[in-house]
């Protein structure tokens, strides 16, 4: 398992060092992500160190939302200062990520 944190951490440190160098608008951790898909695609397979870390991140993975929920609860005057606009963005980015979505799949299923 220590393999298998080893390699996710030096995909993330890649995309950390990749996006810090090329100045890149994307985080490093997504750039890190796709430097990992890029190496389990040319390997043919998941590693089972990997595998093992990546089952084991994913059970706890509960865990991750606490940061996000004690946020929400510290700064809650201020979203309830800014209801309205937060609820029309993530309403309105909901439309449009389904909306998206649809045209993606008509024009993808469309050239079958």
């Amino acid at each position: 398992m220590i393999g298998g944190l080893a390699a996710l951490l030096l995909c993330q440190l890649a995309g950390e060092l990749l996006a810090r160098a090329l100045h890149l608008p994307v985080p490093g951790p997504v750039l890190g992500m796709g430097l990992l898909l890029a190496a389990l695609l040319l390997g043919g397979r998941v590693p089972e160190a990997v595998g093992t870390a990546a089952d084991g991140l994913l059970a706890h993975l509960g865990l991750l939302f606490i940061p996000a929920g004690v946020g929400v609860v510290l700064h809650l005057d201020l979203l309830a200062a800014g209801a309205w606009p937060i609820g029309l963005a993530i309403l309105g980015g909901t439309l449009l990520a389904l909306g998206l979505t649809g045209l993606v799949a008509q024009r993808l299923l469309g050239r079958r």
